[in-house]
């Protein structure tokens, strides 16, 4: 069986694949995430490009697993990745409270074989996101649990800051940071054993 790489130190990207039942490995590295991209989409789909090619681009053969996930609100669009520090959290926090917002998240995924990619695909799912009204003490409070330190939009749906989310429309999986829909689908598609 060809091997499923995960290019992802997320916790909680691991823990969707886990839940799903897809077998993988973790192979971390760097990879440079500045963009010129201004449209959502268009961002998530890049850098989940550049982290699959990337952890391909030096690995073993197998199947490769990048992924990004954004927040995104606003008109004009504003673009929402992990907070810098507390004061950034606080303001994306503020940003988002007692409105709607979309999560954005790419995925690709990309085939070596003998050394060489043979073929991957990319694609993005967005979820709408409404966050109740908050008061500044409750987003200070929240803010100092850290949970929003190391996550898009400064949140995370699956933890504490579930008791602030009105609604969602959409994939749920997708705002914890993998639509685990996209990679079975992919994955059946290539026809992986003991997949489908």
């Amino acid at each position: 069986m060809r091997e499923i790489i995960l290019a992802s130190g997320s916790p909680r990207r691991r823990e969707l694949l886990e839940t799903a039942g897809i077998p993988f490995v973790v192979k971390t590295g760097s990879t440079d995430e500045s963009t010129d991209q201004k449209d959502p989409e268009s961002v998530v789909r890049e850098l989940s490009r550049r982290k699959c090619l990337a952890a391909a681009g030096d690995g073993e053969d197998g199947i490769y697993l990048g992924a990004d996930t954004v927040v995104a609100c606003g008109n004009p669009c504003t673009i929402l990745g992990k907070p810098s520090d507390e004061a950034d959290a606080f303001r994306m926090i503020s940003m988002l409270q007692g409105r709607g917002h979309q999560v954005w998240t790419g995925v690709t995924m990309a085939e070596k074989q003998n050394g060489g990619v043979i073929r991957s695909v990319t694609e993005a799912v967005k979820t709408d996101v409404k966050v109740v009204p908050m008061t500044a003490d409750e987003i200070r409070s929240y803010v100092a649990t850290k949970e929003p330190m190391d996550k898009a939009g400064a949140y995370g749906i699956q933890g504490l800051f579930s008791r602030y989310i009105e609604k969602i429309d959409g994939s749920y999986p997708n705002v914890v940071g993998l639509p685990v829909h996209i990679v079975y689908k992919i994955l059946r598609m290539w026809g992986i054993p003991g997949i489908g």
